[in-house]
């Protein structure tokens, strides 16, 4: 399913993924590809794929999580990132065995690190390109908005991110292929949707 789905979808948003490309070298030049270390199942890390949403000076550098109005994010990467298209590279990742479709988010080392044994539990997963927690969180940022920035990782790494993972398992334990379906067809919807998740809808899953 992964190799299958990720090859078709590679050749059908190929005009897209040429297009996005061309919008970050046009804007902000090389390079066009961020590269990052990500922790992958059983804590195997990885190089993750994404379109470079951040001027080059501070690729890679600075705090791992990003809020509204974060300096270091350009223009383009802006509306990338809002509409989940810096992803796609990841499709990639998906075909080298490295991602899944559907799975958990993959993160930081630091991250899994600071954050409960419980939530790390997710690990035995293999990450995904989408799954329930990333269409519950989709706008995290929003919600990170809202929280004082010396306390953004404190707040991810013990709410945030457990609560991610929470999702994330309590699928993975019934999980089957028309499910999956259900997953990639509601991220589809999701992107496609006009406007965001409000504040108290995320807080809302941090509650459960």
């Amino acid at each position: 399913m992964d190799l299958t789905l990720a090859t078709a979808m590679l050749l059908m948003l190929s005009p897209l993924l040429l297009a996005a490309a061309l919008a970050v070298r046009l804007a902000s030049g090389k390079p066009v590809i961020f590269r990052q270390s990500r922790v992958g199942r059983n804590g195997r890390e990885f190089q993750l794929l994404k379109f470079r949403t951040m001027a080059v000076q501070h690729s890679g550098t600075g705090p791992g999580i990003t809020s509204p109005g974060d300096p270091r994010i350009t223009g383009i990467g802006k509306w990338l990132r809002r509409s989940k298209l810096d992803e796609l590279p990841q499709l990639v990742n998906v075909l080298r065995g490295e991602m899944t479709l559907v799975g958990p988010r993959p993160d930081l080392k630091e991250f899994w690190r600071q954050t409960s044994a419980d939530a790390s539990q997710a690990l035995q997963l293999t990450p995904g390109l989408t799954g329930p927690a990333s269409i519950a969180f989709r706008n995290e940022e929003d919600l990170l908005a809202h929280v004082s920035p010396e306390q953004v990782i404190k707040f991810y790494v013990e709410r945030l991110l457990p609560a991610k993972a929470k999702l994330d398992l309590e699928y993975a334990s019934e999980a089957s292929f028309l499910t999956d379906c259900g997953i990639l067809l509601r991220t589809l919807t999701t992107s496609l949707a006009c406007g965001s998740e409000s504040a108290r809808n995320l807080h809302e899953q941090l509650s459960r």
